[in-house]
């Protein structure tokens, strides 16, 4: 009876060290992963605009945020013969890069939604086809470095960066959001991707957000926020029954005073498509700028 009790007991031990030795091996493996992000200074959302429109949009974005542009060039930023102009737009709340195609736009250019900066290219590239991201466009370079697209669940595009030369940009006064908008049958999927990918962590999921975010405001919906070395992610799932303008906004940005920002947003040729609503501890609007760009504007609501 008692040389059973004592296999029993080497059987348990055994079974507990098995059992802590593949949790280490798990936490080891996680890690050792490498981050691949640099700041959400150095991420940018895309705007393509038409060129006569480009002046106007640049005019409109600093006058509502503040910030400057870099200057101007005309450049080839895809691999295949093509030509814009481009800028950058640095203000304290985001970071925009602005595209003028002077020719037509070599697909899938044009739907990607955001840039972000990395370390490294290949294990960049290695890290998001491991984490479940399809390579739309590999690696090719650009004027500055090297450039690739990647798709993730749920059809969400983004574009990578590696600059030649690093650079060195000032901190957000305010992290921009990237609005993400996916079907319920693919956001848990597209979730766990992006996560592994950055290395990021769920702030809140809420399945029972006001719909009023989405223009549905006799409805819930579900919506998740997620932050990472990349920035702020906000998801919502929907079933795609969407109100104009909402899904076409591509960034959230958060500013001090809504009603100032507003002004000065109408004042420099931005029209305000939704007026200001409050949701989530937030007060929202979206705005329209010149050239067509959407963005959802917020601040934290009055207390």
């Amino acid at each position: 009876m008692s040389s059973n009790r004592h296999l029993i007991k080497i059987l348990l031990i055994s079974s507990l060290l098995i059992g802590a030795s593949a949790a280490i091996a798990n936490d080891a493996a996680h890690s050792s992963a490498s981050q691949v992000g640099v700041g959400a200074q150095y991420d940018t959302t895309h705007v393509y605009v038409a060129p006569e429109d480009v002046d106007k949009f640049v005019a409109s974005f600093l006058g509502t945020f503040g910030g400057k542009s870099t200057k101007q060039v005309v450049a080839t930023v895809t691999p295949t013969p093509s030509s814009t102009t481009s800028q950058l737009l640095q203000t304290p709340v985001g970071t925009v890069s602005v595209f003028g195609f002077k020719t037509p736009v070599p697909y899938p250019f044009g739907s990607e939604r955001t840039g972000y900066l990395v370390t490294d290219m290949d294990e960049a590239i290695k890290t998001a086809k491991a984490s479940g991201a399809d390579l739309l466009v590999a690696t090719f370079p650009d004027p500055i470095g090297l450039d690739a697209v990647i798709q993730w669940p749920g059809g969400v595009n983004m574009q990578l960066y590696w600059h030649t030369t690093k650079p060195s940009y000032a901190a957000f006064e305010t992290i921009p959001e990237n609005r993400v908008y996916v079907s319920p049958e693919r956001a848990d999927v597209f979730i766990r991707s992006f996560l592994r990918f950055s290395q990021g962590k769920v702030v809140s999921d809420d399945a029972h957000a006001s719909g009023a975010e989405i223009g549905r405001s006799k409805e819930t919906y579900r919506r998740i926020r997620i932050e990472s070395v990349f920035g702020r992610m906000t998801v919502f799932v929907t079933d795609g029954h969407l109100p104009y303008p909402y899904g076409r906004e591509l960034t959230g940005y958060e500013v001090q005073n809504l009603q100032g920002t507003l002004t000065k947003a109408k004042a420099s040729g931005a029209v305000v498509l939704v007026d200001p609503y409050t949701a989530d501890g937030r007060a929202a609007a979206l705005i329209q700028f010149p050239g067509g760009y959407i963005a959802e504007v917020h601040a934290a609501a009055p207390k």
